[in-house]
């Protein structure tokens, strides 16, 4: 069995262990919830701070040249690019992921439309998350296109001649299974469809090579694994291939050839650029590349490869312990124990108290969440994600302790714990 002292001697031997100090965690917190909100780096107070009192208050409107604003979107999503795969200026930060996913899924169907018109489906996972699912809807019913929702092992037997777009996320928000990009994206070409690859939950996380993969195009969040903060801007990936047939439907004027020009009419960007739209968040686009800068970090010490060993030997940890610990406690496992399979969380399932288990343990200081199932398909979850970054593996014994105490006195049934807040 694993011992505490274990967890300190494995922590003593982690060759990221000196990148915590880049983050500003809590006191007698293990925050377990990078998967849905990054830690703050601790260089972002002062980065935010500068930007504002210096760049806005002092340099005011000359900011966009003499402090480059003009050019973040860009600069920031060159960094993004070299954690995904992606090649230098095919990537840009800019508003939200579903708003990302609104202009690379409406390009999709326009070159659908011209190559394959009669195809008229676009195929997802039924548990992707809904933003996605929602976006894709509306748009289906804007272009005349149904969307075709099918379980993760129905996915290959759905690539038919009727498909035009396959739109899926690379890791499931609620379970943490992963999705082989490179084989599914060459599975979906060779029917002819085009891949739309949502990386919310692995930009960051996972490693991702979306030029090996020869995805089509890609959108990812900001303030998660990319620790960009609260509402942070997303980005968007499109293959050089497709970047320039088609405008997105989005055509404001940052996405303008010329935007100081003032012309009349719109006429795009070459390239990702005219992904964009309206005028750019700086503030937030600065916190953003603090966030990317922890990711990069990590260069020195064997990059993406050596956050994606430590993050599966902690979540490989993570489940042991759970077994060992928290047995006959009614806990199931819903995320992959292959790793192949596996992003860079855990999720539980227990029949009764999910949520409130969560509530006690956030009280306790272990800060998890907790996703809702929906009947006899998905029960609901304790989800816990690991960012290697800042999780260390003392970390994960702690918050197994408290999990087994929390479920062993039964303290998750106090009634403040059992009240349902907005955010779960």
């Amino acid at each position: 069995m694993t011992t505490k002292q274990d967890c300190i001697a494995l922590d003593a031997q982690d060759p990221l262990r000196a990148l915590r100090k880049l983050f500003n965690i809590p006191a007698n917190t293990i925050y377990l919830d990078g998967n849905s909100l990054g830690v703050m780096p601790a260089a972002t107070p002062a980065r935010v701070a500068d930007t504002v009192a210096r760049e806005w208050g002092t340099d005011l409107i000359q900011s966009w040249n003499k402090n480059g604003w003009f050019a973040m979107p860009q600069q920031v999503g060159n960094k993004i690019a070299r954690l995904i795969g992606a090649g230098a200026n095919e990537v840009v930060a800019t508003d939200s992921t579903s708003i990302n996913l609104f202009k690379v899924l409406s390009a999709a169907m326009n070159i659908a439309a011209a190559d394959a018109p009669q195809r008229k489906q676009i195929v997802s996972e039924r548990s992707n998350f809904p933003t996605d699912l929602y976006i894709a809807e509306a748009l289906c019913q804007q272009h005349g296109m149904e969307i075709v929702l099918v379980e993760p092992e129905d996915i290959s037997a759905s690539l038919t001649a009727n498909v035009a777009i396959l739109m899926l996320t690379h890791v499931n928000y609620r379970t943490g299974a992963m999705h082989d990009m490179a084989a599914v994206t060459a599975a979906a070409h060779a029917e002819g469809i085009l891949t739309v690859w949502d990386l919310a939950h692995s930009a960051g996380a996972v490693p991702v090579d979306l030029m090996a993969a020869k995805a089509d195009f890609a959108v990812g969040c900001g303030y998660k694994y990319l620790n960009g903060g609260p509402g942070a801007p997303a980005f968007v990936w499109v293959n050089p291939l497709h970047t320039d047939r088609f405008w997105q439907p989005l055509a404001g004027w940052w996405g303008h050839a010329t935007p100081f020009e003032f012309t009349p009419d719109y006429r795009p960007a070459a390239g990702i650029t005219r992904y964009q739209c309206g005028t750019q968040p700086i503030i937030s686009l600065a916190a953003l590349d603090c966030g990317v800068d922890t990711l990069l970090a990590a260069d020195a010490h064997g990059g993406m490869a050596a956050l994606r060993t430590k993050s599966l030997a902690l979540t490989d940890l993570f489940i042991s312990l759970v077994e060992e610990r928290c047995a006959a406690q009614g806990l199931g496992l819903a995320t992959p124990r292959d790793h192949a399979q596996r992003g860079s969380q855990v999720c539980l399932t227990r029949d009764e108290g999910a949520y409130a288990i969560v509530q006690a343990l956030i009280a306790r200081g272990v800060i998890g969440d907790y996703r809702a199932g929906d009947g006899d398909r998905h029960k609901d979850i304790l989800r816990f994600g690991f960012t290697p970054l800042y999780i260390g593996f003392e970390d994960v014994w702690n918050a197994v302790e408290h999990l087994r105490q929390v479920l062993e006195s039964g303290e998750w049934q106090r009634p403040e714990f059992n009240k349902k807040h907005a955010v779960t």
